[in-house]
């Protein structure tokens, strides 16, 4: 399937909205042209859903977000009225000077109609329940599961990317195991950017490791699997002087990265989830368990390496052919880094770790 980007999020979240303002409008106002149904809507939803993704006023969404349930609800509500009050004035007093409405009292522009906001309220928030849950399941999973295309296994070819957190035991012994939750939770948030960045999708996250995939034609394209974990690093390194301020370190990661084929599959009753088998998954695992032995950070298996275009600012060392545990097969082994020409004393110290 094919990857949705965000602007096509953006613009799919426009239809439903422009949709609803034009049911709404055929309802309530049949004599009226459609599509200032459709105006209102837009106008109305957009901020709102802006302030649910964290675009705009952020600190006040972060705030909120540590009220409990039911300030929480009151408080969502409150910002709700104002923001869609706001868009309907935009609406109703642009369409007044452009004359395709009567012109309007300023109560009438500013006084949103309560049936026109309970309708809003009600359409934005059955939006956002919808973006929540396909964020809690992974963009990817969520269009996969709503199509049922894994609801039988399939085979296909995929890239996984396994990326660990370097000492995060001794972490927890030093600072406590809640401490340590809310390092791997700044960590784990600052891959999302990156993942998006390369479509990839961020399939799970076990203990304070990290499981990203791609379909595997999509990860090689412009080497964006080998890419995205480097990115990964550029971030951390971004903000190193923040993590030593909040936590009194910089996370190392190990990393490792293989593909080949596997069978996806639509698994569980009361909670679904999308998992992949076979060979290439275990492999990755022990590739990255590697990581310790080779004394390396970031390893790539040959066979995928050869499928990938690799960045002249990378460079490739071959480790030769390896056993993993539990595999019969031996498998070829590259470590990846960057040349000290292409990376600063941080990133140095990141892939050395």
């Amino acid at each position: 399937m094919r990857h949705i980007s965000s602007r096509q999020t953006w613009l799919l979240i426009c239809l439903a909205m422009a949709a609803s303002g034009i049911i709404y409008g055929l309802i309530a106002f049949p004599s009226e042209p459609p599509l200032i149904g459709a105006g209102f809507a837009i106008c109305m939803g957009l901020p709102l859903i802006a302030f649910e993704r964290g675009l705009i006023f952020r600190r006040l969404h972060r705030q909120i977000q540590r009220f409990p349930t039911v300030a929480l609800f009151l408080a969502s509500i409150f910002i709700y009225e104002i923001l869609m009050s706001a868009g309907y004035a935009v609406a109703a007093l642009g369409y007044s000077l452009t004359g395709v409405l009567e012109p309007r009292s300023i109560q009438d522009i500013v006084v949103m109609p309560l049936s026109v906001f309970l309708y809003a309220l009600g359409v934005c928030s059955l939006i956002i329940f919808v973006l929540r849950v396909r964020e809690l399941l992974g963009r990817e999973i969520f269009a996969n599961m709503l199509i049922s295309k894994y609801r039988h296994p399939v085979t296909e070819e995929r890239v996984f990317l396994f990326v660990d957190l370097v000492d995060s035991t001794a972490f927890a012994e030093r600072n406590g195991d809640l401490r340590a939750q809310q390092f791997l939770g700044e960590l784990f948030a600052a891959f999302a950017e990156p993942v998006r960045r390369h479509k990839g999708t961020i399939d799970d996250y076990v203990g304070d490791a990290a499981i990203i995939t791609w379909p595997l034609a999509r990860g090689v394209h412009k080497a964006r699997c080998v890419r995205c974990i480097f990115d990964i690093l550029d971030v951390i390194e971004a903000n190193s002087e923040r993590w030593l301020k909040r936590f009194g370190q910089v996370p190392r990661l190990r990393a490792a990265l293989h593909g080949g084929t596997i069978i996806t599959a639509e698994i569980g009753v009361d909670h679904h989830k999308i998992a992949y088998f076979g060979d290439t998954v275990n492999a990755t695992a022990r590739l990255e368990a590697m990581c310790r032995t080779l004394n390396r950070s970031l390893l790539i298996s040959t066979e995928l390496a050869e499928r990938i275009d690799m960045p002249e600012t990378i460079a490739i060392e071959d480790l030769g052919s390896h056993a993993l545990r539990g595999r019969g097969q031996t498998i070829g082994v590259m470590a990846l880094s960057r040349p000290p020409k292409a990376s600063n004393i941080g990133q140095r110290k990141q892939l050395a770790g």
